[in-house]
């Protein structure tokens, strides 16, 4: 999809006070490519969190498949985390005419990492999604949101070593590589990059 800058520019506030009300219309995210919609999780995303989490192909990077019998409680937790406000737990609807079709998700939230609490950003998308760029869109709409809501701070990211489609994604909004780091994830250690940015130095698309 083609946007016209001025208007996406002119949008911005538009697009906060849908965020804020939990959801987001199909509408530019700003990239200029894709065009995109947030929701907030819920109850009946069971299954694509099955689809995500019990992948061994999606989870190739996070040390292998979750098992099938944690994901009820996994979504019961990332509900309760969003409905809490502790964490920004979004799935990515691509504007494809059907707001039941879920693309893969973006998160935000805050963990202590070696004493200290930091805030994290993270995103998975599905297979027949990869590719068209609504996990970039993604990142982009809520490290947005981040930067107008004054929260989060410096936010990090942990994309796996060999993630080259995740560590394209960091290099291209602006995050910086501090070097390699190893990760925690579902108790497996992981060899990660890891990047952080400020979400007021967002790279916007006229930068890209």
């Amino acid at each position: 999809m083609q946007v016209d800058e001025d208007v996406v520019a002119d949008g911005d506030v538009v697009l906060m006070a849908e965020i804020l009300a939990k959801t987001m219309s199909p509408r530019p995210t700003g990239d200029g490519k894709v065009d995109i919609a947030l929701r907030e999780v819920a109850a009946g995303d069971a299954d694509i969190y099955e689809r995500m989490f019990c992948d061994p192909t999606m989870m190739s990077h996070l040390g292998g498949p979750l098992p099938r019998g944690s994901i009820e409680a996994k979504l019961r937790h990332d509900i309760d985390e969003a409905t809490s406000g502790r964490a920004w737990i979004y799935m990515i609807q691509p504007s494809c005419g059907d707001p039941s079709v879920v693309g893969g998700n973006v998160v935000l939230w805050a963990q202590e990492s070696h004493g200290v609490w930091i805030s994290e950003i993270g995103w998975m998308v599905l297979p027949e999604f990869q590719g068209r760029g609504i996990g970039k869109a993604a990142v982009r709409l809520l490290l947005r949101r981040a930067r107008d809501a004054g929260r989060w701070g410096v936010v990090h990211a942990y994309p796996g070593v060999a993630n080259t489609a995740s560590n394209a994604i960091c290099r291209s909004l602006g995050f910086t590589l501090i070097g390699r780091h190893d990760a925690v994830y579902a108790e497996r250690s992981l060899p990660t990059n890891h990047w952080h940015i400020h979400p007021v130095n967002l790279t916007e698309p006229s930068a890209d």
